[in-house]
């Protein structure tokens, strides 16, 4: 081979170099890589693992005792499914490694059956128990695929997110051939007043450390360094927002008058909780003061947001406004108007209701009490939104939970008047940590009480063998006038999944154990307006048991409802689970929550908190932590998530670092024009297109 070819160079590869140049990867991966959010060198320098096995204490196969929790890796040598005589079905593998045998048993989870194949080399973490000889229960699993079983042994493996045609072993070996030659082109972005008082790495070493480690805790060093970096990002994106709204909110100034607020307040059959009393008093402030009120009221189910909103409402009304609500479904809309005319009944105030299903007459009729100027109180779905739907004096707006609607709605709704002040509700309880840091934009109200007189609702779980006794006992509430509500996480039946769906079971129930009974099916695949027919005919007493899927999550008031059977529990989130106790537990007779079904040791002990408490909030972090941030961060800016590796809720003091150094940063350089923050600068505006028009760059 000629000198002069030999000493020619190979392109070299950089940061911004596209996916595709890079030796192994062709246009089927490339397009796998798009789908991880991988189009250049740098985002695969800065896809994380989001696992990683300690393989340097995997331990002999031959050493396992029952009781041990134990690291192994092993080449499978049989495998299959069996079945059990409650319906159970367990995948089985048989692994060896070089000192013997042992079993590993998955219950429930049969469809393994169809992603390890005879050959693979497992690395298993899990509890050792005598079942027939030894058995290895897994609580963790790496597929190292047909990986010679030696290779993982004595050192931190990397677990990289992957996907379809795309495993994290190839991954894995890209990075590894690549991340000399990426890290020699990394700079530090941000200043050193600002990386010290996290206590972090530099960014060349962190994503070091994230990719090689020596040590699960040296992983976990460069982990923070990438977190903080995000979580300062959105800190100071978020102040940077709340700082120019502030600046641009001029708003109403109304006066607390206290006429219909106060005869509202005498007029109530119960006292205002603390929480209640707490958020309305910084709903006031905000309403009296000059700017205009843009806060987000939040609250487990019956913490009574609903009375908060009525009082705000009326607020505005005292000083010769309208105010709107908007609730997301039409049976919520005309709940929320039966509720408020009842407590404003004593005040000789009547709501106006506006939903797409009125008459042409009773539209019209709407239509014009809310274009004239007088104060009065409208509540409605999207049609409050619609182009013919023009308010004369629109001064406050309330949104039920805003996280159903579009921004576009939420944004429509408050162009209806000029300034009005907004408050958007929500039922999801979210840890005040992380709403602060997921809502910068926003001020934050939180109701953390129930209203005095709510009995808790009776939580179990049980297993499948109790089957005919709680349909039993379903049976005798229904007998006592009570109404039900059965469950499920399908629709219908799936090959891929060994799951009961709701069809199915509908008329297996209404042939069945409640074949004397009114019962009625509730999907999502049901045409919304037979939807709602279906949900009046249960408030209405017109059917005994409601078959469902969790299109119920967001329901309507049935006191009358005290049975919620959740089948196959272990397949919801505990916020869910919550959300779904909540449509029972809304009368004054005893309310029971029943789990059914048989579930894993690791799906037992979650939810077992979830039948150990009442309180949403800590659900919801308990839900959190277990799940991880899951689409609460479903926002995305320029096609990125809004946190990649961050967790503010697991990285809580992190975060609580961020936001000091946001604030001081902010208070010295408002617009980081200081030459000192042109990388951090120039960072913010590669990632998130936001920075554009926060610090006018670019």
């Amino acid at each position: 081979m000629p000198p002069a070819r030999a000493r020619q160079p190979q392109a070299r590869i950089a940061l911004d170099t596209p996916i595709t140049y890079l030796k192994g990867v062709g246009p089927a991966r490339a397009e796998a890589f798009r789908r991880l959010g991988i189009l250049t060198a740098g985002d695969l320098l800065y896809h994380a693992p989001h696992r990683y096995e300690d393989a340097s204490t995997v331990a002999p196969i031959s050493s396992l005792e029952p009781g041990m929790h134990a690291t192994i890796i092993g080449r499978v040598v049989s495998k299959g499914v069996l079945p059990t005589r409650k319906g159970l079905r367990i995948f089985q593998a048989v692994v060896r490694d070089h000192s013997g045998l042992i079993e590993a048993a998955w219950p429930g989870q049969p469809y393994l059956d169809r992603t390890i194949e005879k050959g693979d080399v497992l690395l298993l973490s899990g509890q050792v128990r005598f079942f027939h000889g030894r058995q290895l229960l897994p609580r963790e699993m790496v597929n190292l695929g047909d990986e010679d079983e030696g290779t993982a042994q004595g050192r931190v493996l990397s677990v990289y997110p992957a996907t379809e045609g795309l495993s994290f072993k190839v991954i894995r070996t890209l990075l590894d051939a690549h991340l000399d030659t990426l890290l020699a082109q990394v700079k530090e972005t941000l200043p050193a007043d600002v990386l010290a008082p996290a206590r972090v790495p530099p960014l060349p070493e962190a994503l070091r450390m994230v990719h090689r480690p020596t040590s699960l805790a040296e992983a976990m060093s460069g982990r923070a360094r990438l977190a903080y970096e995000e979580l300062l990002f959105v800190q100071i994106l978020q102040r940077r927002a709340n700082a120019l709204a502030r600046s641009m909110r001029q708003g109403i100034v109304f006066e607390n008058k206290r006429v219909l607020t106060s005869r509202l307040r005498k007029s109530l059959p119960w006292e205002l909780t603390h929480a209640q009393t707490r958020s309305l008093r910084e709903i006031v402030g905000d309403m009296t003061s000059p700017r205009r009120m843009h806060r987000l009221l939040q609250g487990d189910v019956g913490s009574g947001k609903t009375i908060v909103a009525l009082f705000a409402a009326l607020l505005a009304m005292e000083n010769g406004w309208q105010a709107a609500i908007m609730a997301p479904t039409e049976l919520l809309a005309e709940q929320h108007l039966r509720t408020m005319g009842r407590l404003l009944a004593p005040l000789g105030v009547e709501p106006v209701l506006l939903t797409g299903s009125l008459s042409a007459a009773e539209r019209k009729a709407a239509l014009a009490k809310i274009g004239s100027s007088e104060p009065l109180l409208v509540v409605g779905t999207h049609a409050l939104v619609q182009e013919s739907a023009v308010f004369g004096k629109l001064g406050f707006v309330a949104i039920d939970e805003q996280h159903r609607f579009g921004v576009e709605q939420r944004k429509a709704l408050q162009a209806k008047g000029e300034t009005p002040d907004t408050l958007l509700m929500t039922a999801t309880p979210i840890p005040r940590s992380l709403a602060l840091t997921m809502y910068g934009d926003l001020d934050v109200s939180v109701l953390d009480e129930r209203p005095p007189g709510r009995q808790p609702v009776t939580t179990a779980l049980r297993p499948e063998s109790a089957r005919q006794r709680i349909m039993q006992f379903v049976e005798r509430e229904v007998e006592k006038g009570r109404q039900a509500y059965i469950v499920y996480p399908l629709v219908e039946e799936s090959e891929k999944v060994d799951l009961k769906a709701a069809t199915v079971e509908y008329e297996s129930l209404a042939s069945g154990p409640f074949a004397n009974r009114r019962l009625a099916l509730l999907h999502g695949r049901i045409p919304p307006e037979e939807r709602d027919e279906t949900m009046r005919a249960f408030r209405d007493g017109k059917t005994d048991i409601l078959v469902a899927t969790t299109v119920i999550e967001v329901g309507i008031d049935v006191p009358n409802a005290t049975v919620m059977v959740i089948e196959h529990p272990e397949r919801f989130g505990l916020s869910q689970l919550h959300q779904l106790r909540g449509r029972v537990g809304r009368g004054a007779e005893q309310s029971y929550c029943i789990l059914l079904g048989d579930v894993g040791e690791e799906a037992r002990a979650r939810l077992d908190v979830f039948v150990g408490t009442e309180d949403g909030f800590e659900i919801a972090r308990a839900d959190l932590q277990l799940r991880g941030m899951g689409d609460l961060f479903g926002a995305r800016q320029s096609g990125e998530q809004t946190f990649r590796i961050a967790d503010p809720l697991r990285d809580e003091a992190l975060n609580e670092t961020a936001r000091g150094v946001a604030e001081r940063l902010l208070a010295s350089d408002p617009e980081l024009e200081r030459a000192e923050h042109a990388p951090l600068r120039a960072a913010l505006q590669g990632r998130y297109a936001r920075a554009l028009e926060l610090f006018r760059v670019g």
